[in-house]
């Protein structure tokens, strides 16, 4: 079955009133955010999606592909499942090394050329985190950021999912930057759960979360894009600065200068582009 959009159609909320978002789709290369505070239903959303409810879970919301109901199939052959979820709880993995773990993947999924992907799958994952993945270590010894940037790349390249759930990303380490950068290359449907600001930003819209329900959605605009790419300068600032102190360096007067000079020189560049 090919999957043209998935729509997510409204239920209730924590208090048992309807949702004020009452329906939307996303369509293949559609980017989505889910934000809120913490407790505001963002995982219970993306659980609704990856199990398909049907008014069956505690917030009646109702999952359609392609205008219709979830085929059998798609619920009970893994091999057919659609989603690919990746949560932030990883202690199911088995204690494979990671190279076997993405072969018996590849075999399970009938893949062709199954080196080749792997090699590709573990360029993927290594572009995402700051450490090294070798396919010699076993899938138990890997970080939390290894990990997630790992099943990430598994599940587009390998399980060649067309619709992948992420939570919470930016918690496990991950570049940020080059994961949406690389996941804009895939025509998917991806959706973030994030209180990353330039997650949310970049996406094509954002749903906002609160007491359970989807209160809002909001489509990026073009002053939230430009005020993305600020952001962006602020998240490799922190980036340079968590790797110079992983790798045992003093932050002295004259770094933080250059990087903050380098920084203010990017709002310069901002306001510029602003006035254009």
């Amino acid at each position: 079955m090919e999957i043209k959009k998935i729509t997510i159609i409204g239920g209730i909320g924590k208090d048992g009133q309807p949702e004020k978002v009452e329906r939307f789709d996303l369509n293949m290369g559609d980017i989505i955010s889910i934000v809120g505070p913490t407790g505001c239903g963002k995982t219970t959303l993306i659980n609704d999606i990856e199990l398909f409810a049907n008014k069956n879970t505690p917030s009646e919301r109702t999952i359609l592909i392609n205008d219709e109901p979830i085929p059998d199939d798609f619920s009970f052959d893994p091999s057919k499942h659609p989603i690919a979820l990746i949560s932030q709880h990883t202690n199911f993995l088995s204690d494979l090394p990671v190279g076997e773990f993405l072969q018996i993947h590849a075999k399970i999924r009938g893949s062709e050329n199954i080196e080749t992907m792997i090699e590709e799958t573990l360029d993927f994952a290594n572009q995402l985190t700051g450490e090294a993945i070798i396919r010699e270590t076993a899938m138990t010894e890997l970080s939390g950021g290894q990990t997630r940037s790992l099943l990430i790349a598994d599940a587009v390249i390998i399980g060649h999912s067309p619709i992948i759930l992420l939570d919470e990303i930016e918690n496990a380490g991950i570049h940020r930057t080059k994961a949406l950068k690389l996941l804009k290359k895939y025509e998917k449907i991806f959706v973030f759960v994030t209180h990353d600001p330039r997650i949310a930003l970049l996406s094509d819209f954002r749903i906002i979360m609160s007491h359970g329900a989807m209160q809002k959605m909001i489509t990026t605009n073009a002053e939230e894009k430009m005020a993305a790419i600020g952001l962006k300068k602020i998240d490799d600032v922190m980036l340079e600065f968590r790797k110079r102190i992983r790798a045992g360096e003093e932050i002295t007067d004259a770094v933080f200068s250059e990087q903050i000079k380098d920084l203010a020189g990017s709002y310069q560049i901002y306001l510029k582009r602003r006035k254009v």
